[in-house]
């Protein structure tokens, strides 16, 4: 039996690229989707940040044109094979040698011209590999589905492909004037041109809804919020009258990757049987921080870009609150100014309880995972959120907002009791927060045969690609049959 093949379109993925959490799903998964029934490959853009030690391996395949409304542009296909996974780049060096990845002045043309130059691209690969499944990411990508179907689906080997899309994180969308839909995009006059018209602009995210035929986003619980106006971003009438065709599936972790009993990045090993060398993780990271050194005070750690939607505005606002309980305090990330200041001050006056490195340090988050005690993530939305799952492999508790993801693997002891894995608070305040940390604290202090049986629970779940893959290919396996 021939196997069902897959090509996942994505803007971005690890290693050759990440700026999110994007980067670790297109990395991650497609390695995971292949087996005996499935084949999954990458299509990528050639982007001038990746490293030079990967485009050195790429092979060149060849090079077309690829029409972008009136336009005909150069396009050059280059391969790699990489963790077992055979990846494609689309080469044009005036859409994608940039110094950004994102947040340049024609962003919408350039996802439009990668959009087309993936499905143009299909026809350069069929040879050895034809996709019966389209698997697009975010709204860099969201236009593949809509082109298909509006450019390419008089052909034969086109309109047997199936589309799925899925959404990581609402709140980008890809709004532009209306004046791309024939200029840039080709599509006036064509149904695309009304159904995605949303605020007199065209949405790139909207179309990728409308015309695929399946929709994702990457937690069960995200999939119900954005059909209600508190997380719809302004589409949720958009998702509810879809919801047939909507699925939440959770994202994994590499857990190979992730594993506290063979991290070089930290101080010492460890694993569920050697849960007592975490205490010298502890020590370790309380003096590269220049905390009090004390393995019996309870670490808290952040690691998150420092905005709103991360609760940095709840942790700012209570740093006075923190400051006079028996805890200590240790955040990584950057974020909006007014953020990095406030919490920076803070640490900078309290050196012996509080400490923030306002930068982004691969190793040192490792370090933070496998040091502290309890992981805050307080977020005002959380479409997966991986961070949580991260820190309950290196058995540190998280403590997160019941929200998207954060609620489908964070199991609160208020809640859960005795099968809770970390701390959860409802409502998205300082109070709720306040409440849940002083919870913590007091399981710390005074319950420690509870504490020590939360950290096993934590330490024992079991967020692996192979599981979220696994549905995937269910899903894929629903389409074509």
């Amino acid at each position: 039996m021939s196997k069902k093949n897959v090509l996942f379109a994505a803007f971005e993925a690890t290693p050759f690229i990440k700026t999110g959490g994007l980067g670790d799903v297109a990395g991650s998964l497609p390695a995971c989707v292949k087996n005996d029934e499935y084949d999954a490959r990458v299509i990528l853009p050639l982007l001038s940040s990746i490293p030079e030690k990967y485009k050195e391996k790429m092979k060149y395949v060849e090079s077309y044109e690829v029409w972008l409304g009136w336009r005909s542009q150069y396009c050059g296909l280059f391969t790699l094979r990489q963790g077992g996974v055979v990846y494609y780049f689309i080469d044009n060096e005036y859409y994608f040698r940039r110094s950004q990845v994102y947040g340049e002045f024609d962003d919408g043309e350039r996802v439009a011209f990668f959009s087309m130059a993936v499905l143009e691209t299909i026809r350069h690969i069929a040879r050895n590999f034809k996709p019966d499944i389209l698997h697009c990411n975010d709204w860099h990508t969201a236009l593949v589905p809509v082109f298909l179907r509006e450019h390419y689906n008089d052909e034969p080997m086109y309109s047997r492909i199936k589309t799925v899309f899925t959404i990581h994180n609402l709140k980008f969308q890809g709004q532009y004037s209306r004046l791309m839909v024939g200029d840039v995009l080709g599509l006036l006059g064509t149904p695309a041109d009304g159904q995605m018209n949303h605020d007199n602009a065209v949405n790139f995210l909207q179309g990728a809804v409308i015309y695929s035929d399946a929709v994702t986003t990457v937690s069960p619980t995200y999939a119900g919020e954005i059909c209600t106006p508190e997380y719809g971003e302004h589409l949720e009438g958009l998702f509810e009258s879809r919801s047939y065709k909507l699925f939440g599936i959770i994202n994994g972790i590499n857990r190979a990757d992730y594993d506290p009993a063979t991290d070089k990045a930290i101080a010492v090993n460890f694993d569920a049987a050697s849960i007592d060398k975490k205490k010298e993780n502890k020590l370790a990271l309380q003096r590269e921080l220049g905390l009090e050194e004390d393995p019996d005070i309870p670490l808290f750690a952040m690691v998150s870009r420092l905005t709103v939607q991360k609760g940095a505005n709840l942790i700012a606002e209570l740093l006075p609150a923190f400051r006079e309980r028996r805890m200590q305090l240790a955040v990584l990330g950057t974020g909006d100014f007014a953020f990095e200041h406030a919490i920076g001050d803070f640490a900078y006056n309290n050196q012996d309880k509080f400490a923030a490195r306002i930068t982004f340090n691969e190793p040192l988050s490792r370090r933070f995972y496998a040091g502290a005690d309890v992981f805050l993530m307080p977020s005002q939305f959380e479409p997966c959120g991986l961070a949580q799952m991260i820190a309950m492999r290196y058995g540190t508790l998280p403590l997160v907002r019941e929200t998207g993801g954060l609620k489908d693997t964070v199991d609160g002891y208020w809640e859960a009791e005795e099968n809770a894995n970390g701390f959860s608070f409802k409502d998205f305040n300082a109070e709720g927060l306040l409440n849940t940390v002083d919870l913590a604290l007091w399981l710390y202090y005074d319950q420690k045969n509870t504490w020590s049986h939360l950290v096993q629970n934590a330490m024992a779940m079991n967020y692996g690609w192979e599981e979220s893959a696994a549905e995937y290919r269910e899903l894929y396996s629903s389409l074509l049959d």
